[in-house]
């Protein structure tokens, strides 16, 4: 297992962990860096899927709190895994603009 694959675990871990635990001190700024670093490590190939997935998150991350019982803390989770996605995605886009600039 290698590093890229470690910080995209530990990414996960953290965001879900934070999101139902309703956050822990700085865990806004660790799931940023570590979602910042995860982007980092993506390769071009599945980019399009990280962009993809960025949006699906930020938009139904919500949706399934209706669901009795333990609605409210899938919901939370995902809204962890929406910060972190959406981190690895800007990077992602810089990465991309960086390389259409570069000769």
């Amino acid at each position: 297992m290698g590093v890229d694959k470690i910080v995209q675990l530990v990414g996960v871990l953290v965001a879900l962990v934070a999101g139902v635990m309703d956050g822990f001190a700085y865990s806004a700024l660790v799931i940023a860096v570590l979602g910042i670093a995860g982007g980092w490590f993506i390769a071009a190939e599945d980019r399009n899927r990280l962009l993809v997935a960025a949006i699906a998150l930020s938009m139904f991350s919500g949706a399934l709190g209706s669901i009795p019982g333990v609605g409210s803390y899938i919901s939370d989770a995902l809204g962890g895994l929406v910060g972190l996605f959406g981190a690895a995605a800007v990077t992602v886009i810089v990465l991309g603009v960086v390389d259409k600039l570069k000769p």
